[in-house]
């Protein structure tokens, strides 16, 4: 009993050490650099968000215009939850800029949802786990692909995309939730942590997610590229037909662009793994610093680069694209309608 009411009064003297800290920030000089710099970084932030929310919105068009959306389940899930997630950006960078008045109900609604960042988050940490589906069902069909068309479904693809949106949301609602509160009519998010602790167990969980996914994407591809190489020379060695010509560059086609979504996230979120690591060891960084704040910036850059290497690198989406300019009167031939993700048995 006593070890409990210990513990409690130990994690209320955290909070209240918190409180004074934030307090303190909010009242002194320097605070108010951090926010003249915080304005020029949100507006950046809502560029971005914008220039992502219209090349989703173009690449899921491109995608259903040339009917690529029911081949690839995932990889439009994984632009829809892009869009999402930029689009949210931009809503959410716009309220922190319009100062709304968070007292009452509605305040802390708008604290827990909008200002915590909450409803980015979410569709982020969806598309994350996306982006591993999608590393592992395309090692499945080119590495395994006699098993993968016995065994997978597409009922389980769709389980795979609707459970993407399930666990990125409410994890990241587990970790917001609780940590976020409001003073001084400020919304701080993921600062009250009920004990030093938590916070470094969130951070370890954080980074071993990433950790967790790097390898993956390391292994998945490095194996589909030993493959894909494999079956070029078996073709080149006793010649080839024109379809297997054309599925073989749809196949490559596909997997470059996915290995370049891959590193692309790699390289814009290491800096924000780095900077959650050194948190662990310094109490003073924390996710209200400017330094934080930079490197936010660059973890976003993922999101709204995507839909331009869709654009550039995969052939449905380009040609689609292309259509839409008025002055390009470029003569595409449309390629075979090959299933991609199938390798053809090499030819004896």
């Amino acid at each position: 009993m006593t070890e409990q009411v210990s513990a409690v009064e130990d994690q209320t003297e955290l909070l209240a050490a918190t409180h004074v800290e934030i307090t303190k920030q909010t009242v002194t000089g320097s605070s108010v650099l951090s926010r003249g710099a915080n304005v020029y970084l949100q507006c950046a932030v809502i560029v971005i968000g914008i220039v992502g929310t219209v090349g989703n919105a173009l690449v899921l068009y491109a995608l259903v215009a040339s009917k690529e959306h029911r081949k690839h389940v995932l990889i439009f899930n994984q632009n829809v939850l892009d869009l999402v997630s930029c689009f949210f950006l931009v809503v959410t960078y716009a309220v922190k800029l319009s100062n709304v008045d968070l007292a009452g109900p509605h305040g802390f609604w708008i604290c827990m949802t909008i200002l915590s960042e909450g409803v980015v988050w979410g569709p982020v940490a969806g598309s994350l786990l996306n982006l591993v589906a999608i590393s592992i069902a395309r090692y499945l069909k080119v590495v395994h692909h006699i098993w993968s068309q016995k065994m997978m479904r597409n009922w389980m693809v769709y389980a795979v995309s609707a459970f993407s949106w399930i666990a990125g949301i409410g994890v990241v609602a587990v970790t917001i939730i609780p940590t976020t509160e409001i003073v001084n009519g400020v919304c701080y998010s993921q600062v009250f942590f009920a004990s030093r602790e938590d916070q470094i167990a969130y951070v370890i969980v954080f980074i071993a997610w990433y950790i967790f996914t790097v390898p993956i994407f390391t292994l998945c591809y490095w194996r589909i590229l030993v493959a894909v190489r494999r079956l070029a020379m078996v073709m080149a060695g006793h010649g080839s037909t024109t379809a297997q010509t054309q599925f073989h560059h749809l196949q490559y086609n596909v997997i470059k662009t996915m290995i370049l979504v891959c590193l692309l996230y790699t390289v814009t979120t290491t800096p924000l793994n780095i900077y959650y690591f050194l948190m662990m060891f310094d109490s003073k960084l924390t996710l209200l610093d400017d330094r934080y704040y930079a490197v936010l910036f660059i973890s976003f850059f993922y999101i709204c680069a995507n839909p331009f290497i869709y654009a550039t690198k995969f052939d449905p989406v380009k040609r689609t694209l292309m259509r839409l300019i008025p002055c390009n009167k470029t003569f595409t031939p449309a390629v075979e309608n090959i299933p991609i993700g199938v390798i053809p048995a090499p030819i004896r």
